[in-house]
C-alpha cells in the first residue's frame, strides 16, 4: 500500500482533483496509489478516474447521517451531493476536449480523394 502526493504524476493529479491530498499521516488519505491506479486503468483518463474515485468515496459516505438535530440546532451535510456534482463536472471536462486536432485528415476530401 503506497500513498504519495506528487502532482507531476497522474496519481498525484487525481489526488489533487478529488481533494485526497492530506496524506500525513498516511491513514488520513482515503485512497492508496494502487486504488487510484485501478480507476485510471479502468478509464484511461485522469478526469474520468477522478470522477470514478469521487463516486466511490461518496458511496462510502452515503451510509452516514445526512442531517442531525441537537435541541434547537440542526445542520445538513451535503458532502455526498457535492462529491457527485464534482464527479459530473470532471466527466464533462474529460469529454469537452477538441474532437480533432491539426493532425486529423482533411474533411473536405471524400474516401476516394475527391474534394467535396
Amino acid at each position: 500500500m503506497t500513498i504519495t502526493y506528487d502532482i507531476t504524476t497522474d496519481i498525484g493529479i487525481i489526488r489533487l482533483l478529488i481533494g485526497d491530498n492530506d496524506i500525513v499521516p498516511p491513514t488520513d488519505a482515503h485512497f492508496t496509489d494502487e486504488e487510484l491506479q485501478v480507476f485510471l486503468t479502468l478509464t484511461g483518463d485522469v478526469y474520468l478516474a477522478a470522477a470514478m474515485a469521487l463516486q466511490a468515496w461518496a458511496a462510502t459516505l452515503s451510509a452516514s447521517a445526512t442531517s442531525e438535530r441537537i435541541g434547537d440546532y440542526s445542520y445538513t451535510k451535503k458532502t455526498v451531493d457535492n462529491m457527485l456534482a464534482l464527479a459530473a463536472q470532471l466527466t464533462i471536462a474529460s469529454t469537452s476536449g477538441p474532437v480533432m486536432d491539426w493532425a486529423e485528415p482533411d474533411l473536405c476530401i471524400d474516401l476516394y480523394g475527391e474534394e467535396i
